[in-house]
């Protein structure tokens, strides 16, 4: 079956494969030119002639439907593992003649699934066909393919050809970030020396501070940062804006991928590191992200990027970490010890560990991960 598979595919790259309606008239053909030969008939001649002459004209004529065709993409948006990507193809035909009866196949990543691919029964002269097509995802990364192959055995489906075309072509799948509503690992990091951040949500009691600027009146705004004065000038309410001084706590997320890892554990590190890190984005912190081929990158895009690709025992470039408070995500006890008071990690434990690590048993700054429950309650929890 691969023998005869390899042979029809070779066929109908290197010229045309009989469908199997060509393949029974091409038999019919070589038995009415066997008869013709021994009975010396005309008639049989023509019948083996006719027959012949509709298996060329069936072979040019898809040939030439193909030639003139260009298929393009567009770029693909990335999105979350869980979330579908959206595939984009236009088969333009810039020539004066209609092509139909077209097949397309898209060769994916087998990660992303088997090829997808369609019919396309016409696509009229000087105009362009677009294929749109979704995939689901579930593994992060960075998938790349580009083959195109195109298909047609018009106008009578008696013999197929095909040409492949190579379309570069590459989709981003995002680690998949966590709702967290909460993290205490992230709260309290800097309470270890009482360090007193102002925010903006000490503004919402404030009564008077460095006024930034002016606005109208909007439902819902406190009476106290009504400013009268100008109010009773103009005629209308004006709010105060007041200056907002956040507390510009730096921390970084480092992801120890330098070291070893169970594949399915790193995978949820990985999650964990995108999931802390946004959430301390939306606390106003200034975040960065550290791992062991990047070093420090801040930046949502270049951050869930890095997390796209990142792998475990990958080679580490620069292995100096910043004087910072971290969040360590490993699987490694001995890289804990190291760390700052002001720092905190997350450990996973490995699948069939004997007894924690000493270390994590008197160190009480951090989370131990457990693969049997859920990843978002646990980063929710109080720290141990």
């Amino acid at each position: 079956m691969k023998i005869a598979t390899r042979w029809t595919d070779w066929l109908e790259i290197h010229s045309l494969n009989p469908a199997y309606s060509g393949w029974l008239l091409l038999s019919l053909a070589l038995c009415f030119f066997g008869a013709a030969t021994n009975t010396m008939s005309g008639w049989l001649y023509v019948l083996c002639g006719l027959i012949v002459a509709l298996l060329g004209i069936n072979g040019v004529m898809a040939k030439r439907s193909l030639t003139q065709l260009r298929v393009h993409r567009h770029p693909i948006e990335p999105v979350s593992a869980g979330d579908d990507l959206t595939i984009q193809l236009k088969i333009e035909n810039p020539s004066n003649r209609a092509s139909t009866l077209l097949q397309v196949k898209d060769f994916l990543p087998l990660v992303l699934g088997q090829p997808e691919q369609t019919a396309i029964e016409y696509i009229a002269p000087q105009s362009i066909h677009q294929w749109i097509y979704y995939i689901p995802t579930q593994v992060r990364g960075v998938y790349r393919w580009h083959d195109v192959i195109l298909r047609s055995a018009t106008p009578l489906g008696l013999c197929w050809t095909r040409r492949t075309q190579e379309v570069p072509i590459s989709a981003i799948v995002y680690p998949q970030v966590l709702p967290l509503l909460q993290c205490p690992l992230i709260d309290t990091i800097g309470q270890d020396e009482s360090v007193k951040l102002q925010s903006d949500r000490r503004y919402v009691t404030a009564t008077e501070g460095v006024t930034r600027a002016l606005r109208p009146y909007r439902h819902g705004d406190p009476m106290r940062l009504i400013h009268w004065r100008t109010s009773a000038r103009l005629g209308e309410f004006k709010v105060r804006e007041l200056e907002i001084i956040t507390g510009g706590q730096d921390i970084v997320i480092c992801l120890d991928s330098g070291s070893s890892w169970n594949k399915e554990d790193f995978e949820s590190a990985v999650i964990a590191a995108a999931s802390l890190y946004f959430y301390a984005s939306r606390c106003q912190m200034n975040v960065k992200l550290w791992t062991a081929r990047s070093g420090i990158i801040y930046g949502n895009r270049v951050v869930l990027e890095t997390l796209a690709t990142v792998e475990s025992e990958e080679e580490t470039i620069n292995d100096s970490l910043p004087n910072l408070p971290l969040v360590w995500l490993t699987q490694n006890a001995s890289t804990l010890e190291p760390l700052s008071i002001n720092s905190r990690w997350v450990f996973f434990t490995p699948s069939e560990p004997e007894k924690l690590p000493p270390l994590l048993t008197r160190n009480f700054s951090g989370l131990i991960i457990n693969r049997e429950e859920s990843l978002q309650q646990q980063l929710q929890q109080p720290l141990r």
